[in-house]
């Protein structure tokens, strides 16, 4: 079947954990008729978390993909993880994604994760609407969230609906349904999973007065944008609802402002408004700016692709499910057309690729199809080399675009075999592994001969690690979390290293001077620039020393080999003979010289610090506090929110193995608590002595 571009919409679900993101995309699957029953999320059921971790968990660890219509459009929606040790898959997606729903909880309002995923929608510049969920809940606060929403992620949050009451049907004012402020129409949601109706009536008396003062707030944001909707307003005629929702698509497209809508997703109130609302307003890849690249052919000027089917093909791989009979590999199309057993460049890797299969994914199943345009997200097998990040083009028309950045790991273990013969097994599986998961690591120790896997937290290990001993029945022993440190220095020093030695009868000699010196912030952890004058010794003697710097840079430092950080070498002067000055001469004096400028330069330990962020009844705040003292934390905030106390802190990884068992004794077990990496900072002295 045809599809207009015009007509189409890539969106993802993104939230905090527990904000309703899967029920949501449950009751979008049930209302546009795709699915006949509606998956739950605690008897794990549900479409997209169809994998054993997360039907057994009750979360959502992998990305899924579903594509349903509704009305005359095709949504490709993707339903993202809430954990923030699971925030890649977030991040991948939303950068191949056009636009964004927002879950967030009428009681819990914005979270740790909710900032996370806005800032990582900011970054990537995805128009986003919000669907403030769990309006049925004790404590439901619709207008204190919008509050939030606005304060905490300096949004510009605008309603277009407003609840009719709040709560659970025991209270006095119970959530009912929500007043559509455009229509000025109050929709009541048909009961029970079976109804998919919605009804349109009049706005209850009671609520009249609040909805027109809403309206009225929701045009005045509107003014701004449209000099017809002001004109229309002052001179006191009829504003058609076409043209608020025109006014509307055109600053959610800006980013100036988000549709804010509300609901129970659990008893499917308010999620066909939602739909609407993905159609209205977010963009098509029409809508969407041509994506710019740079042409490796042409010395890498910048080089453009129109959202076209006619342009030449260009596509960016963005996750790959790994398979024993070839890997199935997402790819997000941006231009041109795609037919089966057809080659591709990859131009950052400079080959070739063929793509044998094109596949149509649908959660966890998947049809053959024999033809993909420009909008698309396809699951292509036959690809070989490709992995997360990587550009597809035409072979004739080569572009390269922006890779996808993932933070870096902060916590790893050892990880062994039970038996020898399950050794080569094991590193093929976390190959396979590291191909699925770009922030999951897995290195072999020379020095100890173990191999430590690395990853975003603790929940993110014990997924990999279930994973070994169900999917691939690997029986491994595995140890403690090891914190993933870095080293740096902490002042600068000018130093010399030297080579006087006799090798296989010949007299070397070199020497080389550099300037070792802690600069933040720069792109490499360990930069290596020369500044000695072309005349003063030959080139390829020079190059010889600073390749063997960027060597000694990548084996570690002299506390405990940790990976460095934040250092600058120069390399200023160096000194050769006649006879006797080689390459190796010169290696030797530079490796001489980079022991001596760490050990000149004060070697310091730098450790992950944590942002915590805990939610806990107010009576245990004091407790929270004091045990976050006890673990070398500090507190950055506190605040209230419907009777829970929100607590950030900064605290140590190290200091953080196993929290949330202490929680949950900290408060009987009411208090939850997120986690995600901040910043390094050095570590005390006494930590340093540990590795000396």
């Amino acid at each position: 079947m045809e599809r207009k571009l015009e007509d189409i919409r890539n969106i993802g679900v993104i939230a905090h954990i527990d904000a309703g993101k899967t029920t949501v995309t449950e009751r979008m699957l049930y209302y546009s008729g795709t699915s006949h029953k509606v998956g739950e999320v605690d008897k794990g059921t549900t479409q997209t978390d169809f994998d054993p971790e997360e039907a057994e968990r009750g979360i959502t660890i992998y990305s899924a993909c579903v594509t349903f219509p509704w009305k005359n459009y095709t949504i490709n929606l993707i339903d993202t993880p809430g954990h923030v040790d699971f925030t890649a898959e977030v991040e991948r997606c939303l950068r191949v994604l056009d636009g964004g729903v927002v879950v967030f909880s009428a009681r819990e309002g914005v979270e740790a994760q909710s900032e996370t995923v806005w800032r990582q929608a900011d970054r990537y510049k995805v128009p986003r609407v919000a669907f403030i969920n769990k309006m049925d809940r004790e404590g439901a606060d619709f207008y204190s969230v919008l509050q939030e929403i606005e304060k905490r992620l300096k949004a510009n949050p605008v309603p277009i609906q407003i609840p009719v009451g709040a709560g659970p049907p025991h209270v006095a004012d119970a959530f009912q349904g929500v007043i559509d402020l455009i229509e000025m129409k109050m929709l009541h949601f048909g009961e029970g999973d079976e109804d998919r109706t919605v009804d349109v009536l009049d706005i209850p008396e009671e609520y009249v007065e609040k909805a027109q003062q809403w309206r009225d707030n929701l045009l005045e944001k509107l003014y701004d944008l449209s000099n017809e909707l002001m004109e229309l307003s002052l001179s006191e005629e009829p504003i058609p609802p076409e043209l608020i929702r025109q006014v509307l698509r055109q600053g959610t497209l800006a980013r100036e402002l988000q549709p804010v809508m509300c609901g129970s997703a659990l008893d499917g109130i308010g999620v066909q408004p939602i739909l609407d609302a993905v159609t209205f307003y977010l963009p098509s890849p029409k809508d969407v700016p041509a994506v710019v690249g740079t042409n490796p052919a042409k010395k890498n000027q910048a080089e453009k692709r129109e959202p076209d089917p006619k342009e030449p093909f260009c596509g960016l791989v963005f996750k790959v499910l790994p398979a024993k009979h070839g890997d199935m590999t997402w790819v997000r199309v941006y231009s041109g057309e795609l037919k089966p057993n057809s080659r591709l460049l990859n131009p950052g890797r400079d080959v070739k690729e063929n793509c044998a299969q094109l596949w149509h994914i649908q959660a966890s199943k998947k049809e053959q199809v024999d033809h993909v345009g420009t909008g698309d997200i396809v699951g292509i097998i036959g690809l070989r080399h490709s992995v997360t990040g990587d550009t597809l083009c035409d072979t004739r028309s080569p572009i390269l675009l922006e890779s996808i950045k993932f933070p870096e790991t902060v916590i790893g273990m050892a990880i062994e075999p039970e038996s020898s013969a399950d050794r080569d097994k094991l590193s093929e599986t976390l190959a396979m592994m590291r191909r699925q998961d770009p922030t999951f690591a897995a290195d072999e120790n020379k020095d100890t001969g173990q191999t430590i896997i690395s990853g975003m937290g603790e929940l993110h290990l014990e997924v990999i690690r279930h994973r070994l001993l169900r999917d691939f029945k690997l029986n491994v022993k595995v140890h403690k979390p090891r914190v993933s440190y870095r080293e740096t220095i902490g002042k600068t020093a000018k130093v010399t290293g030297e080579c006087h030695r006799i090798i296989q009868g010949q007299q070397l000699f070199a020497k080389v001077t550099i300037q070792v010196e802690h600069a933040p912030n720069q792109q490499q952890p360990v930069m290596v620039i020369t500044k000695v004058p072309p005349e003063r010794v030959p080139y390829h003697l020079v190059e010889a020393a600073v390749e063997e710097l960027h060597s000694r840079a990548v084996g570690g430092g002299i506390i405990g080999g940790f990976p460095l950080a934040d250092i600058k070498i120069t390399v200023l002067d160096a000194e050769a003979a006649e006879v006797g000055s080689t390459d190796t001469a010169f290696a030797i004096a530079a490796g001489d010289a980079f022991e001596k400028g760490l050990e000149a330069a004060v070697p310091t330990l730098l450790e992950p610090i944590m942002k915590l962020t805990i939610t806990t009844p107010e009576d245990y705040m004091g407790d929270f506090v004091g045990d976050i003292m006890k673990r070398r934390g500090e507190i950055a905030k506190t605040e209230n929110r419907s009777g829970d106390a929100i607590i950030e802190a900064h605290a140590p990884l190290a200091e953080l193995f196993g929290y949330s068992s202490a929680m949950r004794s900290l408060s009987q077990g009411r208090a939850s608590s997120s986690m995600e990496p901040l910043k390094y900072a050095a570590a005390p002295p006494e930590l340093i002595k540990q590795f000396m």
